[in-house]
């Protein structure tokens, strides 16, 4: 009896011809471990080397296939050792320049000889030249080879030339041919949305014919493109919805005692809690009654009053005899927490505890000790709270704020320091970046999502206008005029090229300017360089007057209120993304003075920096602002690239591809009713063994 031959596509790269231990190591850097891996390594683009063009008919900055007789080839000294290689085909001539040569390849270029070369015309102080081009020398009879397909060219790493990995997936891709891989999509899906099959769809996208349409590919929105990209967020979505379903298998503490004393403190607050805050409220409370841990992200703009929602969480668990935990992304936020908390929970009798990473050695091994024994009933801090030596007695809520500027495994690294006998603790995340609703769709699907969308009474929208630095000094007397009618002011510089020596530069010389220009104004300094207690006396002796303008950076973002400041000047607008500048933005209008914000920038602006600014010009909406920043700058700059965790897609994109979403969403939770088998088979061959997500 024959046993059916078995496909390469699940075999180890080395199977491959030319793929050796080292070889192999360096592909593993570019997510390839199994030869199917490579079918799933497309093109970053495509070159057109199916025709050659004549040299005479060259145009300098276009990249093309030329074939031509070498006349001759010389070695030249203009500031570093050049090889000149001077070709002709009759009807023009090119010089092929090549700063880095062996002999060897010098002894090739002799007279006579006919090569083909493929790189970007340039012009040179001879005429045209390309520079360290892809060349072949041909035999005596040879004719040049044109390709039948568009060339690929592929994600580049060290050490892994582009011919290389063409061979490669040459070789992967005739395995495919002897058999396909396995269909996963539904055909009902595939039909409805005038899919191809995988098999063709990647095919054509390695090796496009010549009559491809290069611009609708280039743009991702080519039908082939669009099944892949379908069936990566598939992936995706399927495995954050498996962590969830999960989740709720796992067993959590039921929160349902300590209704008088949550009630009790709603209603001894100094003020009501709006329509929104109240129906979230209602949602976590209804959450944490459950025997399953809650999972739900809070969104709500700048000011819509987040924080007093979570302390209601917070104290619901308390009041049940557990522990309740927040982690903030940074020490300045997590302080402003830490202070909050204790004006509402001192005067109940809680003292609230705190950890961060510079904290001094007796502080910390205290916070330990009551963390550890339950007498800290709620702790706040940062990434310290899940570090190593970090023991919980009962932790049951944990609530992390600025979510998106955590990974998913610093989340979980979190809730598993509250897995015990008695379960899961409950999580809560919260974020003043609002989401765009596709994009909230596919990066937290594992989260049930509440909107805090209604600010309170009394906010007015913050007028924005955007003014060339050059008018600097009017803005100067702008900001004395403010403070002389009682106002406070800030003056924002920020992050330069992510450098903190450039931003305590920036803000040490706006602050020395500001200074000499309004001597009768207090002017205050606050930046990330300083000792967490200087950054404290610098805001608190804003918040209380003492200081009127205070120059800083971008550590104001988050967690500093100040009612009084009405007055917002940003420096360098035009290098900040939309979210970051209404972040900076909400720091005023907390008061009952109408707020302005001046964002400075240095002309001339591009299509960009301009669009970004007209559109903080024009709305004071953070959805709005968030869905702009989306199309301007893509998923992983408005919610931080390097710390949220975001999946790295291999064909799809979040904006390009957000209409595929709802019909992902509805096609995920076909496949998870009808088979678990066929989900988790998607979730492999997109995501490998490790799940990513649903085994953190």
């Amino acid at each position: 009896m024959l046993r059916p031959t078995r496909s390469l596509l699940s075999d180890a790269l080395t199977i491959l011809k030319g793929v050796g231990p080292a070889l192999a190591k360096k592909l593993e850097k570019l997510g390839l471990q199994r030869v199917e891996d490579l079918l799933f390594l497309l093109p970053l683009r495509y070159e057109d080397r199916t025709q050659l063009v004549k040299i005479g008919a060259l145009a300098a900055g276009t990249r093309c296939l030329i074939s031509g007789e070498v006349l001759l080839a010389e070695t030249a000294y203009r500031g570093r050792r050049n090889l000149l290689v001077r070709i002709s085909d009759g009807s023009g001539q090119l010089t092929l320049r090549f700063f880095h040569f062996s002999r060897q390849q010098q002894a090739q270029f002799q007279s006579g000889v006919r090569v083909t070369c493929f790189g970007e015309v340039r012009r040179g102080s001879a005429g045209f030249e390309m520079i360290h081009p892809e060349y072949r020398i041909l035999r005596e009879s040879q004719d040049a080879t044109m390709s039948d397909s568009l060339t690929p060219i592929y994600p580049a790493t060290e050490g892994v030339q582009q011919g290389r990995l063409r061979n490669l997936t040459d070789q992967a891709l005739r395995a495919m041919q002897d058999e396909p891989p396995v269909e996963l999509l539904p055909q009902a899906i595939t039909e409805k949305l005038g899919m191809p099959s995988l098999a063709a769809a990647i095919q054509y996208l390695h090796r496009p014919p010549p009559d491809a349409d290069i611009e609708q590919m280039q743009a991702g929105k080519h039908p082939c493109q669009q099944r892949l990209a379908f069936e990566e967020l598939l992936a995706h979505y399927l495995s954050l919805r498996s962590l969830r379903a999960l989740a709720e298998t796992d067993d959590a503490f039921a929160l349902v005692d300590g209704s008088e004393q949550v009630s009790g403190f709603i209603d001894d607050l100094p003020f009501t809690l709006t329509g929104a805050q109240q129906r979230v409220v209602d949602e976590i409370l209804g959450d944490l009654a459950q025997p399953h841990p809650m999972m739900r992200l809070i969104q709500g703009d700048v000011g819509s009053g987040k924080t007093v929602v979570a302390a209601i969480a917070c104290l619901k668990a308390i009041s049940c005899g557990v522990q309740a935990a927040i982690m903030a992304p940074t020490e300045i936020l997590a302080e402003q927490h830490w202070r909050n908390f204790s004006d509402w929970f001192r005067p109940l009798g809680i003292e609230p505890a705190w950890l961060s990473g510079s904290q001094k050695a007796a502080a910390r091994r205290a916070s330990l000790a009551s963390i550890a024994d339950g007498s800290a009933q709620l702790v706040v801090g940062t990434h310290a709270l899940f570090q190593e030596g970090v023991d919980f007695h009962r932790l049951a809520l944990v609530v992390i704020d600025e979510q998106h500027r955590f990974g998913v495994h610093q989340r979980m690294a979190l809730r598993d320091k509250g897995i015990g006998e008695e379960g899961h603790p409950h999580q809560l995340v919260m974020t003043a970046t609002p989401i765009p609703r596709t994009l909230a769709m596919a990066a937290y699907a594992d989260l049930d999502t509440s909107v805090i969308d209604e600010l309170p009474p009394g906010r007015q929208p913050v007028s924005t206008i955007a003014v060339p630095d050059s008018r600097r000094s009017e803005i100067v007397e702008r900001v004395r005029s403010a403070c002389a009618s009682g106002q406070q002011a800030y003056w924002v510089c920020p992050l330069i090229e992510e450098s903190e020596v450039l931003d305590y530069q920036a803000a040490e010389a706006s602050y020395q300017v500001l200074t000499e220009a309004l001597p009768e104004l207090r002017v205050g300094l606050v930046h990330g360089r300083m000792r967490p207690a200087e950054k404290e006396r610098g805001m608190q002796a804003f918040k209380e007057g003492l200081i009127q303008v205070l120059v800083a950076t971008t550590v104001i973002e988050v967690g500093v209120d100040v009612p009084n400041a009405s007055l917002m000047i940003i420096e360098n607008a035009e290098r900040m993304g939309l979210s970051q500048l209404h972040q900076l933005r909400g720091r005023v209008g907390r008061g009952a003075a109408q707020s302005h914000c001046v964002l400075l920038y240095k002309p001339p602006l591009g299509r960009i920096a301009k669009e970004r600014l007209a559109v903080l010009r024009d709305t004071n909406d953070g959805f709005v602002v968030a869905q702009r920043d989306l199309e301007l700058r893509g998923p992983g700059e408005l919610l931080g690239t390097r710390q949220t965790g975001l999946p790295d897609y291999r064909v799809a994109d979040l904006v390009r591809d957000s209409e595929l979403m709802p019909q992902v969403q509805i096609t995920a939770e076909t496949i998870r009713t009808s088979s678990s088998e066929l989900a988790a088979t998607i979730v492999r061959r997109w995501l490998g063994d490790a799940g990513r997500y649903g085994k953190v």
